[in-house]
Order: C-alpha cells, then sequence, then structure tokens
C-alpha cells in the first residue's frame, strides 16, 4: 500500500468511499444525504491541511485522510485528523497505516499532539487502532452519536500526546 497526497482526479474514486461512510450513519457525524460538492467542500483541505489517499497494490484508492490544525489561535499547536476506508479494504491495516501517516504528519509540524474530536464509541474497531497507536480516551458524551441499529451512543474524544 502507498499514501500520497490527493490530487483532483482522484475524487471519482474518493467520492464513493465518503458517500458509503457517511450514508452507513455508523461513524461519522456528516450529513448522509450531503452530495459530491458538498462533501468535497468538507473533506479536500487545502494548505495548511491536507488529504491523502491510500492506495492498494493495483493502484486503486482504498482509503483516505484528512489533517490539520485541530482549533485556531491558542489551540492551534494541536492537530485533528479523519479517516475513512472502503469496506472491502477494512480490516485490511489501510485505517492503521493512515493513521500512522498523519501523526508522523503532525509529529513532523511541531505539533503537541493530535486530538479527535467524536469517534463514536460503537466504532470499536477504529477506537482499538487508535489506542494501539498511542490515543487515549479523554472524555465522553453521552448519547451523542445516533447510531442507525444501537440508538444513541457515546461519542469519544481521543488524544495522542507527542
Amino acid at each position: 500500500m502507498r499514501i500520497r497526497e490527493f490530487v483532483e482526479s482522484d475524487w471519482a474514486q474518493v467520492w464513493p468511499i465518503v458517500r458509503d461512510v457517511i450514508q452507513a450513519r455508523d461513524t461519522f457525524t456528516y450529513d448522509p444525504d450531503m452530495n459530491s460538492e458538498q462533501a468535497h467542500a468538507v473533506w479536500v483541505l487545502t494548505p495548511p491541511g491536507r488529504t491523502v489517499v491510500a492506495l492498494d497494490d493495483a493502484d486503486r484508492i482504498v482509503g483516505t485522510a484528512q489533517m490539520q490544525t485541530n482549533r485556531p489561535g491558542p489551540g492551534s499547536h494541536v492537530s485533528t485528523a479523519s479517516f475513512m476506508v472502503s469496506a472491502d479494504a477494512r480490516g485490511t491495516g489501510v485505517g492503521t497505516a493512515l493513521c500512522r501517516h498523519v501523526l508522523d504528519w503532525a509529529r513532523e509540524r511541531g505539533y503537541a499532539g493530535m486530538q479527535f474530536n467524536a469517534v463514536a464509541a460503537s466504532n470499536e474497531s477504529a477506537v482499538r487502532v487508535y489506542e494501539r497507536l498511542g490515543f487515549r480516551v479523554v472524555g465522553r458524551v453521552p448519547g451523542a452519536f445516533e447510531h442507525p441499529t444501537l440508538g444513541r451512543v457515546d461519542l469519544l474524544v481521543m488524544y495522542c500526546e507527542f
């Protein structure tokens, strides 16, 4: 697998991943009815933020990540990131590789740490990956995420200090 900077021609492969993830309603707080243009505006970041794609051995995009400063001003020393992996590539290490990539990106830029603002507690595989890579749960918002089958589940705030 290879991770590289997003280029505009990638959107044709990234959009179906984004669409499927947000329409599933089980991990992201994005509006499941957003169209391609709306999703592009939210997902594809301009510098100093960054969007990347993960490609398999056949150069097919199997995942994507975005990374940026978490908050401006006095909070600008902390980064954040988000990840989406195609359904057929989940469990193959794509999410782990993307998370390692964004952590390296943030460390290289001198951030003090990385914060994830809204991880659905029911997304246990992602929580395990994040914890394995050094994140810990620092906050919990009870019932803040409306899961399509589990009902209201907690949203976790996770942090990795560098």
